[in-house]
């Protein structure tokens, strides 16, 4: 007999009416019989935690890790991620917060979906968990899977994550299967109101994402050739919308942490690299005004330099920095019609059509200004161009470059596995000489990345970090936990 797992996102959820509600997480509300629990009380809570974490420090970390952003004047909050460095106890809560209050919680809603034949819950609380366990092989590699809800095993096997990823290809496929486009979903936020056919499109955009990673070490051409010539994908953005409030617990993730002042702090972080400044400025790309903001000091734009936080000298003060555009409103995105496309873009590129990859690359970057809300992608096709020759190089960039407004940590994903942008001939430490507080920008080639000034030694210069330590939470209580590859080692789908 399945059990009934209830976990703290189920308090999270059980007695809320509305959107802020559900987000208010200083309510104790009385829990139910659990013969009286339904998927639409245990749905939102267990949602919006995923939702927390991949728009707040998946992304901040993402960011860091992708040369999006570099460490503000006067503060060393994340340095560490500056420099390309992650420890088992960073990211320990992130990964316990997923598991007991996602994974285990969707598994719930799972268990009562089918239960009454709810497969239009079934089919989106398993979209939710096959995106946490992609979240997890992305950083750690290996993960528990096959046994990590069993609570009778207190020490689950770490799955390796090729056998992950296919195992979770398989969850898709059979929620999928069990819908026939009909059905109503359980209380939710990401496509509130929708009927199960709309959440098949999302589960086809997170398989297409999940098989093109899978294709760099396994053959899944047939998988994708169906999947594409099928075309049954969000004609739009995926993201959680509507749904943040100007309030503490309730705004937008990554607004709450690096910009409200809901707890008393007022401490700035995350400013933009130059890398990413660097790359768009050279194409006029009037997508960086709608990413960041102009600094305060001469409403300009400028970068920071990874690896390090910048003296006390009057040149380099929190005003000469710019930071990302953000409200407590923005959306958390889960999928973009720009990431669609770039993946359409290089499937073509590799198995189909030279003219329809080049398409899917113009549509991608036009869905990415759209959702930034500019026009023109003139300067930016020019200066970027599709070169058939070198279509990983193109979408690369570019889909970096996109990603940098709406999911920096799939655009760290996407760096480890097209191998692009890649590192220039210059590092960080000739462009910001820390001792003589010279800072050079100009020496950085737009489209390239750079050593940070002081970096993980493990990794050495010219690499990006390739995966997590296994987080403390996991590996501390667990005696199955595999020896840590090192911060070089790829995770399987990875370069």
């Amino acid at each position: 007999m399945k059990k009934i797992i209830l976990t703290s996102a189920v308090a999270f959820a059980l007695t809320l009416t509305s959107c802020d509600d559900y987000l208010d997480i200083n309510q104790s509300p009385n829990s139910p019989a659990v013969e009286n629990l339904t998927a639409s009380m245990i749905y939102p809570g267990a949602e919006m935690a995923f939702a927390n974490s991949y728009g707040d420090y998946l992304r901040i970390t993402g960011g860091y890790f992708a040369q999006h952003y570099s460490q503000m004047f006067g503060t060393s909050n994340y340095m560490d991620y500056s420099q390309f460095k992650q420890s088992a106890v960073r990211s320990s809560s992130t990964y316990s917060n997923l598991t007991t209050r996602t994974l285990q919680n969707m598994e719930t809603v799972r268990i009562l979906a089918e239960k009454n034949n709810d497969w239009g819950s079934y089919l989106a609380a398993t979209v939710i968990r096959v995106a946490t366990y992609q979240t997890f092989v992305d950083c750690y590699g290996e993960i528990p899977y096959s046994e990590a809800l069993d609570m009778g095993t207190l020490t689950p096997h770490y799955d390796d994550g090729k056998d992950v990823y296919t195992g979770i290809v398989a969850e898709l496929d059979a929620a999928i299967a069990k819908v026939n486009g009909s059905e109503t979903v359980c209380t939710n936020f990401l496509l509130p109101g929708e009927k199960s056919s709309e959440w098949v499109k999302v589960a086809n955009a997170l398989k297409l994402r999940i098989l093109m990673r899978m294709s760099n070490a396994t053959d899944v051409s047939s998988q994708l050739s169906q999947l594409v010539s099928a075309n049954n994908f969000p004609a739009s953005d995926v993201c959680w919308k509507g749904c943040w409030s100007n309030s503490s617990g309730q705004a937008n993730p990554f607004y709450q942490e690096e910009f409200a002042t809901y707890f008393g702090s007022t401490q700035q972080n995350c400013i933009l690299n130059l890398a990413l400044y660097m790359t768009m400025d050279a194409a006029d790309d009037p997508r960086l005004a709608a990413f960041f903001d102009p600094n305060i000091e001469k409403k300009e734009y400028t970068g920071g330099v990874s690896g390090t936080n910048f003296s006390a000298t009057a040149s380099y003060k929190a005003n000469y920095w710019c930071r990302p555009a953000m409200t407590y409103d923005a959306p958390v995105y889960f999928i973009t019609r720009s990431e669609i496309e770039f993946f359409l873009a290089e499937y073509e590129a590799r198995y189909g059509s030279a003219s329809s990859a080049e398409s899917h690359y113009k549509a991608a970057i036009e869905a990415s200004f759209a959702s930034a809300g500019v026009s023109d992608t003139q300067s930016v096709l020019t200066a970027y161009p599709w070169d058939a020759a070198n279509y990983k190089k193109c979408i690369g960039i570019q889909k970096w470059v996109a990603l940098s407004g709406t999911n920096n940590f799939e655009a760290w994903c996407e760096m480890r596995r097209l191998g692009y942008p890649e590192f220039g001939n210059v590092t960080g430490a000739q462009i910001y000489d820390v001792l003589n507080d010279a800072y050079n920008p100009s020496l950085l080639v737009p489209g390239t990345l750079y050593t940070p000034i002081m970096y993980n030694a493990s990794l050495g210069e010219n690499k990006l970090l390739q995966r997590w330590p296994y987080p403390e939470s996991s590996a501390n209580r667990n005696s199955n936990t595999p020896e840590y590859k090192g911060d070089a080692t790829p995770v399987f789908w990875a370069n």
